[in-house]
């Protein structure tokens, strides 16, 4: 039996992937924050190993007997906390788990960095290889985290690999409740012409593809993005969630740029005063930045293969918004 550490395992994707390597049979130890919600894992066969990855130094009891870590946790832009802790997370306390699983004779790393290391996509569909461009604070961060765990791979002769997921959704995520319930209430505006690509994955399907990259001998050293089968633009993808619903297609349009200048003077008022804006630059980056990935590698070296179509997710989606009372 294997026995895996899952950091950031009562997370959405992290808690997913614990169930998913629990079902594999593998024994799981997850490292949590004291005092965190720990509601997405209660009642799991699940060790629980303590940490702070922005405030503890030590992780060697953590790391004993562990044969893989999958390092999912991250702080993820989030608002009104000091940019410092973004890489105190995401930079320092990837460095601290690498030393702490190279001492302690780890077989296996996989770090989880993001797609979005690679920013807006010029020429889509992206390839791995294709160039770094990070947008925002959070993916400067992500991707610094990144190149440290592909230079500890190398450094270090620490057996490792990364994974970029893509768009995640499924059961339990309330990143993309927003766009289903202003759908759902006739209240979503498109901003911009809704052309623009983007790219889903479910969780179930992406949990799954971070498991074969603990297992593949192919995916050492390697980086993987791990999406859904295919993209699409935007306007597809609010006419798919309408149509689940049983509302009209959203018809009305905004135009981008005095969105994105209302964005920025919300910004510069609020943030000062400690108050969250209620409009952000980055949240027009969404309909107006193509997001789309080839994920061929990742299908012919460890042999990942979506399962979950999109109409099929998309509808679990709004079948658990619908159940929790979310779209009201």
């Amino acid at each position: 039996m294997k026995k895996a550490l899952v950091t950031g395992a009562n997370g959405f994707t992290g808690s997913y992937l614990t169930r998913h390597l629990l079902d594999k049979g593998y024994h799981v130890r997850v490292l949590v924050r004291k005092g965190s919600d720990l509601s997405t894992i209660d009642g799991l066969e699940v060790e629980y190993a303590w940490g702070d990855l922005a405030k503890d130094e030590n992780f060697d009891q953590a790391m004993q007997d562990i044969d893989v870590v999958f390092h999912i946790a991250a702080l993820y832009r989030a608002e009104n906390v000091p940019r410092q802790l973004f890489w105190d997370v995401n930079v320092s306390g990837t460095r601290k788990l690498l030393q702490a699983a190279k001492k302690a004779g780890v077989g296996r790393f996989v770090h989880c960095s993001t797609v979005g290391v690679q920013g807006e996509i010029k020429n889509p569909p992206a390839k791995e290889e294709d160039p770094y461009a990070p947008g925002d604070y959070y993916q400067d961060s992500k991707l610094e985290g990144e190149l440290l765990a592909l230079d500890f791979f190398k450094k270090e002769n620490l057996p490792g690999s990364v994974v970029r997921p893509v768009g995640i959704y499924g059961p339990g995520d309330t990143r993309f409740l927003k766009l289903f319930k202003y759908i759902n209430n006739g209240t979503f505006r498109m901003i911009g012409n809704g052309k623009v690509l983007y790219h889903l994955t479910y969780v179930e399907d992406l949990v799954a593809g971070i498991a074969l990259a603990g297992e593949r001998e192919e995916a050492l050293g390697e980086i993987f993005t791990i999406g859904g089968d295919g993209y699409l633009t935007l306007n597809e993808l609010v006419g798919k969630i309408a149509g689940i619903l049983g509302k009209p297609v959203p018809s009305s349009r905004i135009p981008v740029w005095p969105v994105w200048f209302a964005g920025l003077l919300c910004e510069i008022a609020c943030k000062p005063l400690g108050i969250s804006p209620p409009i952000y630059r980055r949240r027009v980056d969404f309909f107006i930045k193509d997001r789309a990935f080839d994920i061929s590698k990742a299908k012919r070296l460890l042999g990942y293969q979506p399962v979950v179509d999109l109409d099929t997710g998309l509808k679990k989606t709004a079948d658990w918004y619908r159940e929790q009372g979310l779209l009201d």
